[in-house]
């Protein structure tokens, strides 16, 4: 075989493939908005895995959010000789910090049941895998900025679609039951104001921010067989990512952990999906419905609340939490919903988050009181 045709063969993989041909360490993209993923070389696609760079950290948050059931891949990266400081009990990050998280989903004809526990994998085995989105939180000199990609169905590329996009969805698992069964949706990708509305906190002038790469939600360890099960602060601080040590930090408590109190998973779990817009400087901040473990008193959690203006989303429902009457809370009826004017969370899911439910559903019945 001629040098030529090695050479001709060898760049037609890396057309196809732009990814397995990659082995740079990222680029921090300050002005550019690259039109691909692969620009950004934080992965590489060798021997069919989707695989982090070794500059990158995997990552894990103490509280993963619900998006529909979908498996997530999260990583850190900071540019070689930067570092990140402890500011009033969160992390400051530098210029040129990138934190991504792929959204995928096990295959129709995995022989392994989908479950909805994200499985915490460091790599993806795209035989058994199918990748849906890359959404990358960038830190310029301005400040953060996002970027939701797209996969292609070939999986060798993510394209940038400022205006999101849409794909239809097709699970097969036991989820919060024993029995096998099939959901059939629409999966949205966010649109870049739509990042925003979730990752700015204070409103209207804030700016955007990490909800998961923080102090609290970095603390705990990875609670997986496939991410390091030591605080991933620690591990930050052995990449000299850290200015501090921060052993003083409490740990967020995850709403999936089993063997905590109930009121505390479900105040962990309003905290993780309600808290970025239901907090006193939230863009829901005028509903009065304070979500973000800060709440004081009960009423403020929305126990015997009557709504602001929730118009039919309240589903003709008297008050926010009724003790021991789920079926008559207006935050629970929202959260069964999957009507556009009726869901909460309003942005990020198309189907009923069970488990959610389940676990809010048992922490009102047992709350004690009346309205």
């Amino acid at each position: 075989m001629t040098a030529a045709i090695v050479r001709s063969l060898i760049m037609g993989a890396c057309f196809t493939i732009v990814y397995a041909c990659s082995e740079s360490p990222p680029v921090f993209h300050d002005t550019e908005r690259p039109l691909r993923l692969s620009d950004w070389k934080l992965f590489t696609i060798t021997d069919g895995e989707f695989v982090p760079s070794q500059a990158s950290l995997v990552f894990r948050p103490a509280n993963q959010l619900f998006t529909d059931y979908a498996h997530k891949l999260r990583t850190l990266w900071l540019p070689a000789g930067a570092q990140a400081k402890i500011v009033e009990d969160e992390i400051d990050y530098p210029v040129g910090t990138i934190l991504s998280k792929t959204f995928y989903y096990p295959r129709a004809s995995s022989t392994e049941l989908l479950n909805s526990s994200d499985a915490g994998l460091d790599k993806i085995l795209l035989a058994e895998n199918q990748l849906i989105e890359t959404r990358l939180l960038v830190r310029k000199e301005t400040g953060w900025d996002a970027f939701p990609y797209v996969w292609n169905d070939q999986q060798s590329e993510a394209f940038l679609r400022v205006a999101g996009a849409s794909k239809s969805i097709s699970l097969s698992g036991n989820f919060d039951s024993s029995a096998n069964e099939s959901l059939n949706f629409t999966y949205f990708v966010p649109n870049e104001n739509q990042c925003s509305g979730c990752h700015t906190t204070v409103h209207p002038d804030g700016d955007m921010h990490p909800l998961g790469a923080i102090l609290s939600q970095l603390h705990s360890g990875g609670s997986s067989n496939n991410i390091a099960s030591e605080s991933q602060l620690d591990r930050m601080l052995a990449r000299g990512w850290l200015s501090e040590t921060v052993a003083s930090t409490e740990s967020a408590e995850s709403w999936q952990n089993q063997s905590a109190a109930v009121d505390q998973r479900a105040l962990a779990y309003l905290n993780i999906h309600c808290g970025h817009c239901h907090n006193p400087n939230g863009a829901a901040d005028t509903s009065g419905l304070i979500l973000d473990g800060s709440q004081a008193p009960a009423v403020s959690m929305g126990v015997c609340k009557p709504p602001v203006a929730a118009g039919g989303g309240a589903g003709d429902l008297q008050y926010g939490i009724v003790p021991g009457h789920p079926e008559q809370s207006i935050l629970l009826y929202r959260m069964q919903s999957i009507e556009p004017d009726e869901m909460m969370p309003e942005l990020g899911r198309s189907l009923v988050h069970r488990e959610g439910v389940n676990l809010i559903k048992r922490w009102i019945a047992e709350m004690p009181g009346n309205c």
